[in-house]
């Protein structure tokens, strides 16, 4: 009697065993459906983090080195005589660190002109085009970008006090990183070996910095976060679907 008890005890004991063995792993199957990919989102954050690491400017204003370093360069760059280099200066020197838009309202010729190396007669919209796609790259590389380009479709609408039109092609907004940026780029060697296309296509031309004050865009900085939320949220919701 003593040994069937035995047995009896040892095969409930097995049997209890096993079921808990068994509810163990489908916790842990359980756990691992419920978090999935779970990493997704701390490289979401670490992606972000970088982005605004190089989206941001993290060196602060210029220091007086640096504008008396810009200034010596930029005297002797081609075309200097457009630029009023006291108010360049004073831009400068009031430099707060904060990223900047640049306004550029830019009247081209209406007629092809000459090719600056070919002297092919070209439109003035494609040589500004490839003004632009010289330097392109190093703008993009100093966290700079384009706000937005309009094509002028009228005269003024409305104007006070302000001399006639003058006939503007384009206007431009070029978001710049930092003042130290810009002039990184106006001193850089594709930027000035790209300036005979401006030359070329440009009649006339104003440009002045601005910051923003009131939007209604999404801006870089926004839209990458969301993007990224969005792309760790499907990771992360396939993951568990998939498992």
């Amino acid at each position: 009697m003593a040994v069937i008890l035995m047995q009896l005890d040892l095969f409930w004991l097995l049997k209890l065993s096993s079921i808990h063995v068994f509810e163990i792993g489908n916790l842990h199957m359980s756990t691992a459906h419920t978090l999935g990919f779970w990493w997704a989102w701390p490289a979401a954050l670490l992606a972000y983090i970088l982005f605004r690491a190089w989206y941001d400017n993290m060196r602060g204003p210029l220091s007086s080195e640096e504008i008396e370093q810009f200034m010596n360069i930029t005297a002797n760059l081609p075309g200097p005589h457009h630029t009023d280099r006291a108010v360049l200066r004073e831009f400068l020197e009031a430099d707060d660190g904060k990223e900047f838009v640049m306004c550029n309202l830019i009247k081209l010729f209406p007629h092809p002109v000459a090719h600056p190396f070919t002297g092919t007669p070209t439109p003035a919209q494609d040589l500004l085009q490839e003004y632009v796609k010289q330097f392109v790259g190093v703008l993009l590389s100093g966290g700079g970008h384009p706000v937005v380009a309009t094509r002028k479709v009228a005269g003024y609408i409305d104007a006070w006090n302000a001399p006639p039109d003058p006939g503007w092609s384009i206007a431009g907004m070029m978001r710049y990183r930092s003042r130290r940026d810009m002039m990184k780029l106006a001193t850089n060697e594709k930027f000035r070996k790209a300036h005979p296309f401006k030359h070329a296509a440009v009649q006339q031309t104003y440009s002045f910095p601005t910051q923003v004050v009131a939007e209604m865009v999404l801006r870089p900085r926004s839209a990458v976060g969301l993007g990224l939320a969005l792309a760790a949220s499907l990771v992360h919701l396939g993951s568990i679907l998939i498992s």
